[in-house]
């Protein structure tokens, strides 16, 4: 790998990378995503390795390894370019059959394509599939294009050319001037408009001046910023080095999850790169512009995910939030001026430059524009990374993307925004998903999980669950988020145990009002959501717990009552051997009975009977 020392040495290298590379050659890239990964996709590579060179394609087609190829719920994927064929749930198996069929001979393996539910037709290509159709990919746009381990990839689709540039052709003020023109708003959770945050510190006094790429992804079921930082980790460092170069800054640091090592692999690999290139260092690119990149990890604390507590625990501190202002652009990281942007920020940005502010903003809709990557997961068909312009509906995302939701059952709700976001009934599935309108049905666009949930899930429940995390999750710092969480986790264990009181849910209100106000951070402020919008638009499922003691989806555990219809058992002492407490009694070849006194509600009676004599309610 040659050291650029220049900008005509960078275009002569990648004029010759270019020329090298024939865009007709067959490729296979195996998807290496988050998703695929624990299903086995190392291995799929590996078989392909080994049949390829029994067929002798060695040098005809390539293998590579990509990043996450977005339908998590039809791993192993498989995409082989340019035909863009798309293969879903393949074995190590099923590999010398694709290799014979589609890479010798020229024909589809029909069994491993994806097939439309309702007619079952084929869906040979990519673009042919429902779930990409609708996206506009901007920061997953080379995921599934090329290996995330090499530099070379990413030069040849265009890599680092924002970079030079910005060097040599804009001054900061013309870069800030078109991110703010943009209208980006940072992904991380607040949405705050990132031109003006950057203005602000470029402004700001000082001569030392930091930048931070905020990884700690901490949401259940979110995973759009590791992904990125696992598939395209060029593209975050080229974005830091764009915004170091547009506030002042000559040190920068990503911030990764301890639990993310692929992603901390990846991006070590990626600076090391860099920096031997000339892409990182003293005068970059023989420019008067140097900057260096670290890695910290984080240590899985969630509350790390707020900008002062994560600046702390880069110094070395505890990661406590600290009161606002000073702002970290004025005055952040070792009390200097600091920009914090999260990965998807960072990712979006040389694209911008390089399209045009109008562009961008010509994307979405007129407060919040581009486009956001989601996490959609839960009981929906297609699970996975989805990237859509702001303002697609919930409906759209969820039912056109995602294919319905599991075994056709009843839409109840999705939660956005992660543990502090708000879950939003099917009266708004036809809401634009953007930050101002997810805000005024009481959830929030946070960095951009969305989970979605059938009339199978208690809301109850899944407030309870939320809360219990962010209770174990908080820092305990201040006290109307210790205080609050604390009694707010007790409120709904007394709830779904059935010792629930109707003065419970004006008390629940009561606390959230005062979370909502006084804490210090945002974890305190906004884990009031989830409490507040079940209680406004499921509240009769808190009152059927309380008055009725009862659960109508049927997952308290406590609420529940099980007894055996005596018409239906048949005496065949299967439950009365499964119950752990010898609360079902009788004999053999007549009907049991469940002392309801004895009886604890594990429901293994109800798991073990083949014969649906036990009843639940």
């Amino acid at each position: 790998m040659p050291k650029i020392e220049s900008v005509d040495h960078l275009t002569e290298y990648r004029r010759k990378l270019k020329a090298s590379r024939d865009p007709q050659q067959p490729i296979v890239l195996v998807c290496g995503g988050p998703g695929c990964l624990p299903l086995g996709s190392e291995e799929v590579a590996e078989a392909f390795k080994e049949a390829m060179a029994e067929k002798g394609l060695n040098g005809k087609v390539i293998l590579k390894t990509s990043g996450c190829q977005g339908l998590c719920a039809k791993g192993v994927k498989v995409l082989l370019r340019p035909e863009e064929i798309a293969y879903q749930q393949v074995t190590p198996e099923d590999v010398p059959e694709i290799v014979e069929t589609t890479l010798v001979g020229g024909a589809l393996v029909d069994r491993l394509l994806y097939h439309e539910p309702v007619n079952g037709e084929a869906c040979p290509h990519k673009s042919d599939i429902p779930f990409y159709q609708g996206q506009d990919p901007i920061v997953l746009r080379k995921l599934d294009l090329i290996d995330p381990e090499s530099l070379d990839d990413y030069l040849a689709t265009g890599g680092y050319r924002t970079l030079r540039k910005v060097l040599f052709k804009m001054t900061p003020e013309m870069v800030i001037d078109q991110v703010e023109r943009s209208g980006l708003r940072g992904r991380g959770g607040g949405g705050f408009l990132t031109g003006r945050k950057w203005r602000l510190c470029r402004e700001a006094e000082g001569a030392v001046k930091f930048i931070i790429c905020n990884g700690d992804e901490g949401d259940p079921g979110a995973f759009m910023d590791r992904a990125v930082m696992e598939g395209d980790p060029h593209a975050v460092i080229e974005g830091m080095l764009i915004g170091a170069y547009a506030i002042g800054a000559r040190q920068g640091y990503i911030y990764v999850r301890h639990e993310y090592p692929l992603a901390v692999k990846r991006l070590k690999l990626a600076i090391d790169q860099a920096r031997k290139f000339g892409f990182l260092g003293n005068n970059i690119l023989r420019s008067k512009f140097s900057f260096d990149l670290k890695i910290n990890q984080g240590a899985g604390a969630f509350v790390c995910g707020e900008e002062t507590a994560l600046m702390a625990s880069i110094e070395g501190f505890i990661g406590e939030p600290h009161p606002r202002p000073p702002y970290p652009a004025q005055a952040g990281l070792f009390g200097l001026p600091t920009i914090i942007n999260n990965v998807e920020t960072w990712a979006n940005v040389p694209e911008i430059i390089n399209m045009g502010p109008d562009w961008y903003a010509g994307l979405g809709t007129k407060t919040s524009s581009g486009t956001k990557v989601f996490s959609l997961v839960g009981a929906v068909n297609n699970t996975g990374l989805v990237e859509v312009p702001m303002g697609m509906t919930l409906r759209q995302i969820i039912f056109d993307l995602g294919g319905g939701i599991l075994g056709d059952r009843p839409f109840k709700a999705v939660q956005t925004g992660g543990p502090s976001g708000g879950c939003i009934p099917e009266q708004f599935l036809d809401l634009p998903v953007d930050y101002d309108s997810l805000q005024e049905v009481g959830s929030i666009m946070g960095s951009g999980g969305m989970i979605v949930m059938d009339d199978t899930s208690c809301m109850v429940d899944v407030a309870r669950y939320f809360i219990g995390f962010l209770h174990a999750e908080s820092c305990g710092k201040c006290t109307p988020c210790r205080a609050g969480l604390t009694q707010l986790k007790y409120l709904y264990e007394e709830i779904t145990s059935g010792r629930g009181e109707m003065e419970h849910i004006t008390l629940m209100e009561e606390l959230c009002q005062a979370m909502a106000s006084a804490s210090i951070c945002g974890l305190g402020q906004s884990a009031v959501n989830p409490v507040l919008s079940t209680l406004k638009y499921f509240r009769h499922e808190y009152e059927a717990h309380i008055r009725d003691k009862k659960c109508p989806a049927l997952v308290c555990r406590p609420l529940l009552t099980y007894t055996i219809d005596p018409e239906t058992c048949t005496g065949c002492l299967a439950c009365v051997r499964e119950c752990p407490v010898g609360a079902i009694s009788g004999i053999k070849k007549e009907a049991q009975e469940i002392d309801q006194e004895l009886c604890i509600k594990c429901g293994l009676c109800y798991e073990t009977c083949q014969f649906d004599a036990v009843n639940r309610e």
